[in-house]
């Protein structure tokens, strides 16, 4: 079994790949700025050297909208080279990063290159939307007495648990490359999961489809994020996440 770091391994994502990783038997670090074994700040590599002597593996669950992935990506490959025993750095990015010229896909294309490039063995997995990124867009938007959403964008979420899943999957394995893309098994428009999470929520909020301008917003309504149709594997839907948020929601 490896010694597998999971950069994220806190969030949404990596905490299941986390517990995935230790059900298979694998010693694993879940990294961290708040983490109290393997402390690590991304942003300026500290703590890094000390969290990957003598891992194996590398999950790259970590990742900021707000920017700065590339730097944490340049910090990671470093300690990596540093390191000499990974064979697999494994990275999560997002279908459409090489399509749709939005900031922050584009620099996670950036870090796709960096890595790469970088001499290690790696493997890139895309993937669509978590679902839980449509509930709490629309969520936060329903603050609103309307909520605005894009018009005419088609969106295909997937469930997180069968991401982490597959980065599991590719953590076990020897690097690949950039694999085949993951997508969710329904293309609906945003405004459409929208209306179904205010239903779902009993809001009784309208949506309003707001048309917009510029280079971006068209890649994103010609179906720039959307994984090819063989790709569509996916098997959890928006309406069973739902169901589960629901149940999650009247328990607290």
């Amino acid at each position: 079994m490896s010694t597998i770091l999971v950069t994220g391994g806190t969030g949404n994502l990596g905490a299941l790949v986390v517990d995935r990783l230790r059900a298979r038997g694998h010693e694993v670090r879940a990294l961290s700025r708040g983490s109290a074994a393997y402390p690590v700040d991304l942003r300026d590599g500290r703590g890094l050297d000390a969290a990957m002597s003598g891992a194996q593996v590398v999950v790259h669950c970590a990742s900021s909208p707000r920017g700065g992935d590339d730097v944490a990506a340049g910090h990671l490959i470093a300690a990596a080279r540093r390191a000499g025993t990974v064979t697999n750095l494994v990275y999560i990015s997002i279908v459409g990063v090489d399509v749709v010229p939005f900031g922050y896909y584009r620099t996670k294309l950036r870090v796709e290159r960096m890595l790469e490039d970088s001499g290690l063995g790696v493997t890139i997995l895309r993937t669509t939307q978590f679902h839980d990124l449509v509930a709490q867009a629309t969520a936060t938007l329903a603050k609103l007495p309307v909520v605005p959403l894009p018009k005419g964008v088609p969106v295909q979420p997937i469930a997180v648990e069968e991401v982490a899943d597959r980065l599991a999957e590719l953590a076990a394995a020897d690097p690949a490359g950039r694999v085949a893309d993951l997508g969710g098994p329904e293309v609906r428009t945003l405004e459409e999961w929208g209306r179904e999470f205010l239903a779902a929520t009993g809001s009784r909020r309208r949506v309003l489809p707001v048309p917009l301008a510029g280079r971006t917003y068209a890649a994103f309504r010609r179906g720039g994020i959307l994984a090819a149709p063989g790709r569509a594997v996916g098997r959890g839907t928006f309406g069973a996440y739902l169901e589960r948020r629901g149940r999650g929601a009247g328990r607290r």
